[in-house]
């Protein structure tokens, strides 16, 4: 994205002044605090659920949404929160996200209702579609190219940070139950640090806009949210109404819905060019499978993420602290294997690297449903640090470098849109997979006797076979990965070197 010519307020890059070049850096602070925030938020929720279910009365399925509402309501506002601070202005539209995602968790952190949280963590997530886009644009016409290396560095190990920090800050604020609050503290800690990235974005962050923006696509998000919530409705609320004839109709409505929206893109496209899905983008082999792959990827992470937390604290009867201790060797995993992965590993292996992530992982999904099915009810936290080691290696094989193999043979000028496009379908995977968590763990445990069997084997008998349709996921991963690009070393160096003479050019077209 071209950097809007610098006014007297806008002025960035080497000619800045002294308090110009701070000015920048505690803009940076400010993002990047709003993205960990919003990390945090997404994953801090899991671990509490326990918690929340028996302080308000939630059912299982209301469980589901207090997670798929999020992803749901994050997925189908991303493009157009991106569309938004392009057209108004991107300083803006950040502080109506993180205003109003500080509003939101004001009223997930107050409501005793179930269906009200609900609603609360929908708000958050749109919220969140509005400022979480604006992150990266931001950057990019606050730092000059020869800063934005070191920048993306930092953004990067932020993303990590939130990734691996939120389960461990759920589970320590929800079992110190501070003031009596139980759960409350993982959404309400975030009023103070949304109030003071309002205050400091307001003053720090200088306003841009996209020189040419496209237009907002409202008929096609609406189109795309009617017809996922036709499919995730009544397969996340089917199992307590005993699967009724209305949700298998809805299910199979959807269908003409997607087709609908289709055929409508298609008609925006020839309107305006504005499309909310650059369908043109699919005639790209590797672009096609990459976003099969994000979708199939997110959809067996959002299964285990749900289950995990279920099958450690309500089958096993363990604490929030222990359950969020026990995932700590994942979340380092994942981490270590990630910076191998884009440092070292894709650079000479390409491809193999990301499909030899998919066969780890399900290795160590494997290795699990073993040690669940030996061990039981007896089953330990260090007994788990094997199966969740080899997971989060795997994972952190496919994370870092899964958005640059699917970018690479997309055409520069739709790079943006791609990647926005990427982002949803991982969020959009991520929904589905909550949804089939009724079908996939939640029905096994309806079908069980608890007067013949323990909850803890009841349980356990759930997770294992939720783990099963976890394992079936990675290998259509990686099937799927073949779709994708073998990225020979030569030739990503070139890309490289051709990404940094388009920063050039963008930053003389610039000044």
């Amino acid at each position: 994205m071209t950097a809007a010519p610098p006014s007297a307020s806008q002025t960035d890059g080497p000619l800045a002044s002294a308090p110009a070049d701070r000015r920048r850096w505690l803009a940076l602070a400010v993002v990047m605090t709003a993205s960990f925030m919003d990390l945090v938020d997404v994953t801090i929720v899991n671990i509490a659920m326990p918690s929340i279910q028996r302080d308000i009365g939630a059912s299982f399925s209301v469980l589901q949404w207090l997670s798929e509402g999020y992803a749901l309501a994050f997925a189908i506002g991303l493009i157009t929160g991106g569309r938004l601070g392009d057209i108004y202005g991107r300083k803006k539209i950040f502080l109506l996200g993180i205003g109003g995602f500080t509003l939101a968790s004001m009223l997930c952190g107050i409501v005793s209702d179930p269906q009200l949280l609900v609603a609360a963590r929908v708000l958050q997530g749109l919220m969140g579609a509005l400022m979480v886009p604006q992150v990266l644009s931001i950057i990019h016409v606050t730092f000059p190219a020869h800063e934005r290396g070191k920048v993306f560095g930092m953004f990067g190990a932020v993303v990590g940070l939130g990734a691996v920090s939120g389960p461990l800050l759920g589970a320590l604020l929800t079992q110190w139950n501070l003031f009596g609050l139980e759960w409350r503290p993982i959404f309400l800690i975030n009023l103070p640090v949304g109030i003071a990235g309002l205050i400091l974005g307001r003053r720090f962050i200088v306003e841009s806009k996209a020189p040419k923006a496209l237009k907002l696509d409202l008929v096609g998000m609406v189109l795309a949210s009617v017809a996922l919530l036709m499919l995730l409705y009544p397969l996340t609320q089917g199992r307590e109404h005993d699967w009724p004839v209305w949700g298998f109709v809805s299910m199979a409505g959807s269908l003409p819905m997607f087709v609908a929206f289709v055929a409508y893109e298609r008609h925006k496209t020839r309107k305006d060019g504005s499309p909310l899905v650059e369908l043109s983008l699919f005639k790209v082999k590797s672009f096609a499978g990459g976003v099969g792959v994000q979708l199939a990827f997110g959809v067996t992470t959002g299964i285990f993420f749900m289950v995990w937390t279920m099958y450690m604290q309500i089958g096993l009867g363990w604490s929030a602290l222990r359950a969020g201790l026990t995932g700590i060797p994942f979340s380092i995993a994942v981490s270590t294997a990630a910076g191998m992965s884009v440092q070292k590993l894709v650079p000479r292996f390409g491809r193999k690297v990301l499909q030899a992530g998919a066969l780890v992982m399900a290795a160590g999904v494997l290795t699990y449903i073993w040690e669940a099915d030996h061990y039981g009810a007896d089953i330990a936290s260090w007994q788990m640090a094997l199966p969740l080691i080899v997971m989060g290696a795997g994972m952190g094989l496919i994370v870092s470098p899964i958005t640059d193999a699917i970018l690479s043979e997309v055409p520069r000028e739709h790079a943006g849109s791609a990647s926005g496009l990427i982002n949803t379908t991982m969020q959009l995977g991520n929904a589905i997979g909550l949804g089939l968590v009724s079908v996939a763990f939640f029905s096994v445990i309806d079908d069980s006797d608890p007067r013949r069997e323990a909850l803890a084997d009841i349980f356990g008998k759930a997770f294992t076979n939720a783990m099963w349709w976890v394992a079936a996921g990675l290998v259509v991963v990686f099937a799927l990965m073949f779709l994708l690009p073998k990225r020979k070393p030569a030739e990503a160096e070139a890309d490289v070197t051709a990404g940094v003479e388009l920063e050039k050019e963008t930053e003389r077209a610039a000044v």
